[in-house]
């Protein structure tokens, strides 16, 4: 997709620049982007790998330039919290999302579709993912996963709960890891992923420190993560991090809701496990007193899904039912630990 509207967009020419007659507004680089919207994405969605608040000129950048465009990619693909089409996408990128159905931007998507079907098969390709800390260069200082270890995205204070915990110290020695240097679990396309047994202590840490009076229990928090993320570390698609929580709702719960204990200045923090799961939990506990009235499970459930707004009560759906399966789940890990590993 990004090469295909690149190779549209500017031909692939990194110094592209396009002067827009009736809006009056210049794009530029080899996505076209527009230096306001670049602006959006790293101020209020928390974009900031690199940094071109300051200097519009970085958009010219290759590698600048297709991350802005991905970022732009991924919230059109969930604009309006609703699954969107590839269709979708590329029309809302090449004429806004008014005209996303519009007859002027049909016939980019079809030279999109043509030029697609030009380019070369992923497979080919044995491409790494831009890690979160490659500099503006765009080179990559090394080879692998980056920041793939637990003590490089969580604190020593944090860690030291781990390694307390009895069912994680477990497992953790069992699986030869040692203190200074442990390993997330990888899956097959090595996306780091939580055991389901740290997903629970991590859990157990933030609710018993920061959210004791609230309720909360750390079964359905491991339950959200479960149907929401899979437990990958840096999220699934549109949902960031353990506990898919988005940038600015993140920062709205810091800033105004007055939720600090961990910082969120860049959408990065949040492939962090503990704040994420920190936010996670903040936002259930707003949730469950949403307009001042105590809510069902099922309300949380739904509203975490897809917003307030959204629940409706007398539809329960796949969703609710892959919740109840996880929860029981879970609920029979701490039944089964509970001798063992003294599981609270």
């Amino acid at each position: 997709m990004l090469c295909a509207i690149a190779e549209l967009e500017s031909d692939r020419q990194l110094l592209a620049t396009r002067y827009n007659k009736k809006s009056k507004e210049i794009t530029m680089g080899i996505m076209q982007i527009l230096p306001k919207t670049a602006d959006w994405l790293v101020s209020d969605l928390g974009y900031r790998t690199y940094e071109v608040t300051m200097d519009s000129k970085l958009l010219y950048k290759p590698f600048v330039n297709v991350y802005l465009g991905a970022a732009y990619l991924k919230w059109l693909s969930n604009y309006e919290q609703k699954e969107r089409s590839e269709e979708f996408m590329v029309r809302a990128y090449k004429g806004g999302t008014k005209k996303a159905t519009h007859k002027s931007t049909l016939p980019f998507w079809r030279s999109y579709l043509s030029v697609k079907e030009t380019l070369p098969s992923r497979k080919i390709f044995d491409v790494n993912p831009l890690p979160p800390t490659a500099s503006a260069t765009g080179v990559p200082e090394k080879k692998g996963p980056v920041n793939t270890t637990w003590d490089s995205r969580t604190s020593a204070e944090d860690m030291e709960e781990m390694w307390n915990h009895p069912c994680v110290s477990k497992e953790w020695s069992k699986s030869g890891e040692k203190r200074g240097h442990v390993r997330f679990s990888h899956d097959t396309e090595k996306r780091p992923y939580l055991s389901r047994v740290e997903l629970r202590a991590v859990a157990e840490v933030i609710v018993s420190k920061y959210f004791s009076t609230r309720g909360l229990k750390p079964t359905v928090l491991c339950a959200v993560s479960e149907i929401v993320t899979m437990r990958f570390v840096e999220g699934i698609g549109q949902r960031t991090g353990l506990m898919g929580i988005d940038y600015p709702t993140a920062r709205w719960l810091y800033k105004d809701l007055g939720y600090k204990t961990y910082k969120v200045e860049s959408v990065e923090d949040l492939t962090k496990p503990f704040v994420s799961m920190y936010f996670g939990a903040a936002y259930v506990a707003w949730l469950s007193e949403y307009e001042g009235r105590e809510r069902s499970l099922q309300f949380l459930v739904q509203a975490y899904l897809a917003g307030p707004q959204n629940v409706n009560l007398q539809e329960t759906g796949p969703m609710w039912l892959r919740f109840e399966e996880a929860l029981s789940r879970y609920e029979d890990l701490k039944k089964e630990a509970a001798g063992s590993c003294n599981i609270l």
